[in-house]
C-alpha cells in the first residue's frame, strides 16, 4: 500500500493556502538576465574558483617566473653575450609563451565541467545558453592578464627597461591577450571533442609546444637553417613576439600588428561558432 506524497502547502488551512497563492501571484517575475550580464556572471564564477583553489594560479605565477630566470641566466650569456641584452630580447617572447600556454586550460576547464555534469545544470538555467561558455573564456582572460603582469613586473625587477615605457608595455600586453582569447576558442573546441581533461591537456601542449619553440621567442631566426628560418618567419607566434617587442620598444611594424589581429579574428570566427554548436549539442 502506497500513499501519495503530501507537500507542506497541502497541510496548511485553506485560508492560508489562498494567502500564499495571492502573495505569489502578486509578486512580479524577476527580469531575465541579459546575455552580457549572464556571461559576466559566469566569468566571475571562473575567478571565484581561484579563490577556493589558489593552486590554479601556479601556472600563471610560478611557471613564468621559472622560465624568465632559467632562460635569462642559463642561456643569456651564451646566446646574446650578456644576460642584460638577452633579457631585453626574451622578455616579450616569454610574455607571449606564458600567456599562450595558459589558453590550453580553457579547454581543460570546459571538458571538466562537461564530464562532471556541470554543463547540464547550466543548460537548465533560464539564461542565454552560450553564457557559461563565453563567461568562462572571459574569466580566463583575467588569468592571461595576471600571467602577463607577473612577467612584466619580474622583468622590470631584473633590469628590463622598455623604450616605449608603460604605454608600450600595456599595448603589447593587450595584443597578446587578444590573440590568446582567439586561440582559447580553438582549445575550447578541443575540450568538447576529447573525452577527458588529461587528453585535452596532452593534445593542447603537444600542439603549442612545437609552435612556440619553433619561433623567434628564444633566438634570432637568422641563426637558424634556411628551411627552419622560413617556417619561423610565417609562424603566427613569431609575428606576435615581434609585434610585442616592437610595441615595447616603440618601433612596432603595423603589418605585424595587423597580421596578429587578423589571425585572432580568424580563430574566433572559425572556432567560436563551432564551439558554441558543440556546446549546445553536448
Amino acid at each position: 500500500m502506497t500513499t501519495a506524497p503530501v507537500s507542506p502547502a497541502d497541510t496548511l488551512p485553506a485560508a492560508d493556502q489562498a494567502a500564499v497563492r495571492r502573495a505569489i501571484s502578486a509578486t512580479s517575475r524577476p527580469p531575465r538576465a541579459s546575455a552580457l550580464s549572464a556571461a559576466l556572471t559566469f566569468g566571475w564564477r571562473g575567478m571565484l574558483k581561484v579563490k577556493h583553489v589558489p593552486e590554479q594560479l601556479l601556472d600563471v605565477t610560478i611557471t613564468p617566473v621559472m622560465f624568465v630566470l632559467m632562460f635569462t641566466y642559463l642561456f643569456g650569456g651564451a646566446i646574446a653575450g650578456s644576460t642584460g641584452e638577452y633579457l631585453d630580447y626574451i622578455l616579450p617572447g616569454i610574455l607571449v609563451m606564458s600567456v599562450l600556454f595558459t589558453t590550453v586550460y580553457s579547454g581543460v576547464a570546459l571538458n571538466t565541467d562537461r564530464t562532471k555534469g556541470v554543463v547540464d545544470r547550466f543548460r537548465s538555467l533560464p539564461v542565454w545558453q552560450s553564457a557559461p561558455l563565453v563567461g568562462s573564456l572571459l574569466g580566463d582572460a583575467g588569468r592571461y592578464l595576471l600571467a602577463g603582469t607577473v612577467i612584466i613586473v619580474l622583468g622590470v625587477a631584473l633590469g628590463f627597461r622598455p623604450g616605449a615605457g608603460l604605454p608600450g608595455v600595456l599595448a603589447a600586453l593587450g595584443l597578446v591577450v587578444l590573440f590568446a582569447f582567439g586561440l582559447s576558442w580553438f582549445f575550447s573546441t578541443l575540450g568538447l571533442l576529447l573525452r577527458t581533461p588529461n587528453a585535452v591537456m596532452n593534445a593542447g601542449f603537444m600542439g603549442i609546444f612545437p609552435l612556440t619553440f619553433l619561433s623567434n621567442v628564444f633566438v634570432d631566426p637568422s641563426t637558424l637553417p634556411a628551411p627552419l628560418e622560413a617556417f619561423v618567419a610565417v609562424n603566427p607566434i613569431s609575428i606576435l613576439a615581434t609585434a610585442s617587442r616592437g610595441l615595447m620598444e616603440g618601433n612596432a611594424d603595423g603589418t605585424d600588428i595587423a597580421i596578429v589581429l587578423a589571425v585572432a579574428v580568424a580563430l574566433t570566427a572559425v572556432f567560436a561558432p563551432l564551439t558554441t554548436r558543440l556546446y549546445r549539442r553536448s
